[in-house]
């Protein structure tokens, strides 16, 4: 396939997106959690680390039992977060800045406050206000056992009983996450009129896109038959689940996809589609459906040159059928960051203990994780595409460890009967500066102490800040805004072609167009290929390449 220049083409083919955690990037009102203020007030140090666009996390008004993945209200801003107007201030200044915004919707539940479920609650069974959800009468002689085996992904069943206005034990509503999180009937078309109708609000505010939350879970098959085990079900299920990945989601996003082209501006959605393998990816990318999805046999690789390198290829082939970009990422909200993976040989969403999912902290090499991150962020800015950048990964932080267990907040914690630590580590608030005061800069209330942020900061965060890191030119803060600025003024990067170079079996080696050669070393140091250093992800070893390295090099 042919691509235009890149300055003709749609923007989301090529775009380095920034996720935002907004409970933990910035807090401009000082009371501990951040807001949309805070993200206005960084639109400068984002602009200058060259990203082109935002994914902002969940802002809608929520009890917060899963920090905004639980929403009672799809077309406001939670009131901790800020208004309505500060979020237009915040698209307008974005905007002015070159800098897209994406929004995340999250479609396949509500939260139990959303005014629906409430109704439906107060409904009687069978009734149109239960049919927005899914409800069912229970198994056995007096309907005590949930309709069929279904487990949620953050432990426990997957059903959860209510009682009837006579006070009686009643039907059981899915919650395929929290028991606060009751999952939409998508067979209902006044749920599918409705999110059409939230489309709309946000496109007409001025967003570029959006994030799709558990895109591959609004439709459920058919009879909702058991699963083939009765585990808890991983997002990225090894086996075909009843609740993942059914053909009928993509009527839904062939319908968004009108939406979104009747919009000026290439506007655009992403799926958080944890589907495997890649082929099946494809499916949610045709021409009539969305603009990009996740790249999550990318994200769930090892630190290994064949895994990466089988993964790259796969995930090139499925898209080359369908026409669209590749994207890549490392990592999320969702996922232990890439610093301690890399050091500890960690595959996101394998095992169900916290030392399956997070390593052994006692076997942590903090320095090896640092600069295979490093080399991470080289390799997935080269490949073709989009790449997306979750908060704090320009920094190299780490899994933070030592939350107390009375500071844990993720829902996992609670469900799983206090075995899995969650995903809290990863959502730890950014380290601005290097002091303490106002959690290292965190928030605008200077008197705020790290351990009373909404999660606690390590006594040790400081060390990883932005300004520790504006005052090293050899900091991972520089070697991302360097990349980037060199990515921005690379043709022949972003979305397009690429050629594998044979230099070694523990090499990963690409050209892409304009003479430029992608290397990473997965072995012993090795002499460097010829020509001009562009950028390295750790010193040269006297024109030699070492271990865990990558370097871009422009070949003559």
């Amino acid at each position: 396939m042919s691509l235009a220049p890149r300055s003709s083409r749609a923007w989301w083919r090529d775009a380095v997106t920034y996720q935002i955690y907004i409970r933990s990037f910035a807090d401009a009102n000082g009371d501990g959690k951040g807001d949309v203020e805070g993200i206005r007030s960084r639109l400068p140090y984002l602009k200058a680390l060259g990203v082109d666009a935002i994914w902002i996390t969940p802002w809608y008004p929520s009890p917060q039992n899963d920090h905004g993945y639980d929403v009672a209200d799809y077309m406001d801003i939670e009131p901790d977060y800020g208004t309505l107007d500060d979020a237009k201030h915040l698209i307008k200044e974005a905007h002015d800045l070159g800098i897209r915004v994406i929004v995340d919707i999250v479609p396949n539940h509500s939260s139990d406050q959303h005014p629906w479920f409430q109704e439906a609650l107060a409904a009687e069974p069978g009734s149109p206000a239960r049919e927005r959800y899914i409800f069912r009468d229970g198994k056995g002689p007096n309907g005590d056992l949930p309709p069929n085996n279904w487990n949620a992904v953050f432990g426990g069943p997957a059903w959860h009983r209510i009682t009837e206005k006579d006070g009686k034990p009643g039907q059981w509503f899915l919650h395929l996450f929290a028991i606060e999180q009751p999952d939409f009937n998508w067979e209902n078309p006044e749920v599918r009129e409705y999110f059409e109708g939230v489309l709309k609000f946000w496109l007409d505010i001025g967003v570029d896109g959006f994030r799709i939350d558990v895109a591959h879970g609004m439709i459920k098959a058919d009879g909702l038959p058991d699963t083939p085990e009765k585990d808890s079900p991983e997002m990225l299920a090894a086996v075909s689940m009843p609740f993942w990945d059914q053909d009928g989601v993509h009527e839904i996003y062939r319908s968004w996809r009108k939406i979104l082209d009747s919009y000026s501006g290439d506007r655009m959605a992403v799926a958080e589609a944890w589907v495997s393998p890649a082929s099946r990816i494809a499916r949610y990318l045709r021409h009539d459906e969305l603009a990009n999805s996740f790249n999550f046999d990318f994200l769930t690789s090892p630190w290994d040159v064949v895994t990466l390198r089988e993964r790259i290829d796969s995930s090139l082939a499925a898209i080359k059928e369908v026409g669209a970009p590749a994207s890549w990422v490392f990592n999320n909200h969702d996922v232990v960051r890439s610093v301690d993976r890399f050091a500890l040989g960690l595959t996101p969403g394998s095992g169900e203990t916290t030392l399956d999912r997070q390593g052994d902290p006692a076997k942590l090499d903090l320095n090896l994780g640092i600069k295979r991150a490093r080399a991470g962020a080289l390799l997935m800015l080269a490949l073709p595409g989009g790449a997306y950048i979750y908060q704090g990964e320009e920094l190299a932080l780490p899994e933070v460890r030592d939350i107390p267990e009375n500071r844990l907040t993720d829902p996992r914690w609670r469900m799983s009967n206090f075995t899995d630590r969650g995903r809290d580590g990863c959502r730890v608030p950014l380290p601005w500066k290097n002091d303490a005061d106002g959690a290292f800069g965190f928030s605008s209330n200077a008197k705020l102490p790290p351990h009373e942020a909404w999660l606690p900061q390590s006594n040790w965060w400081g060390s990883f800040s932005v300004e520790s890191q504006e005052k090293n030119n050899d900091s991972t803060l520089h070697l991302y805004r360097k990349a980037l600025a060199i990515r921005a003024s690379e043709e022949g990067l972003g979305d397009g072609p690429m050629t594998w170079i044979d230099l070694g079996k523990d090499l990963l080696a690409f050209t892409r167009p304009g003479n430029f050669l992608c290397v990473v070393n997965f072995g012993d140091e090795i002499s460097l290929p010829s020509g001009e250093v562009l950028l390295s992800s750790a010193p040269l070893d006297r024109g030699r390449l070492p271990r865990d390295t990558a370097v871009w090099i422009r070949t003559s």
